[in-house]
């Protein structure tokens, strides 16, 4: 069986299944586990993701206003692969090329593969989305098995009492607050989410609107930012970001909070820890 998987969380779905060896192509932005990166990249963006963050929101908004998509195919190659199954989304135009591109070059190109969709907003879709990679690729019992030792894992959480209030920051300029499966992320760590309903899309909001929120610790985890990035783009904003919350957490998002895969819960334990007063690791997340 041949897999392209056009998501990263994708990607990593597909070889937690044991299943990286059917992986024929992936996207530009899929990096994990580390070996994938050995496969063709069937996507470009229109975007510089090395420009700073106000730059690159400014970049995305112009680009959306004159109705371009921000991604694009490799419509030759895909048809050379010939897929069985391609994996895409529909959850988010800005993170990832949209469905209606693939289905449309899917069309063209690989009109009989079987195509799999993935629009989680919930934790629970994530474990979900699990189970309908596995079944399409003819592996369904390893989902199952998968999302059980995820289930169990999240209920060996060690969760801090009495709970804090947490807000997760997903931007920094301008400031957004993190919505879709990240307030269930945060619950499962433990915490009292506060900001946008868990399930609902990630809104822009001010740093006095962020304040008012009153946590008792901030996440500051932005989209598709590694956490050197991260570090990086919080360092002339450390005073505004200390300002928040008594306490403030710099995490690898990109990794762990952005992508709705497996490492959410991954994610879960390492805020689970850090809320409880215990260390984190340092190639994940580092205190403000």
């Amino acid at each position: 069986m041949k897999i392209v998987s056009l998501l990263p969380a994708a990607t990593e779905i597909a070889c937690a299944l044991g299943l990286r060896e059917g992986l024929v192509a992936r996207s530009h932005e899929c990096d994990h586990p580390e070996d994938v990166g050995a496969l063709p990249a069937l996507t470009r963006a229109r975007v510089d993701s090395s420009l700073p963050s106000a730059e690159l929101d400014e970049q995305v908004r112009r680009i959306v206003a004159e109705r371009l998509p921000i991604y694009m195919l490799d419509e030759a190659r895909l048809a050379g692969l010939a897929p069985d199954v391609v994996v895409t989304q529909e959850a988010c135009e800005v993170c990832a090329i949209s469905y209606e591109q693939v289905m449309g070059s899917l069309r063209r190109t690989a009109a009989n593969a079987c195509v799999v969709s993935l629009q989680p907003t919930r934790l629970a879709d994530v474990l979900a989305d699990v189970v309908a990679v596995a079944a399409a690729c003819g592996v369904p019992e390893r989902g199952r098995a998968l999302v059980e030792g995820l289930k169990v894992r999240l209920e060996g959480v060690v969760r801090p009492a009495p709970r804090p209030r947490v807000a997760v920051v997903e931007w920094l300029a301008p400031p957004m607050l993190a919505g879709h499966w990240v307030p269930d992320t945060i619950a499962a760590a433990g915490g009292e989410p506060v900001g946008p309903p868990a399930g609902e899309p990630s809104p822009y909001a001010t740093w006095d609107e962020i304040r008012a929120l009153r946590a008792d610790a901030v996440v500051v985890a932005p989209c598709g930012f590694d956490l050197s990035r991260t570090v990086e783009e919080a360092g002339p904003l450390r005073d505004t970001l200390r300002g928040l919350a008594p306490r403030v957490l710099l995490m690898d998002g990109n990794a762990y909070l952005n992508r709705p895969g497996p490492r959410l819960v991954d994610a879960a334990e390492t805020i689970a820890a850090w809320l409880s007063g215990g260390d984190v690791p340092a190639d994940r997340a580092v205190p403000l």
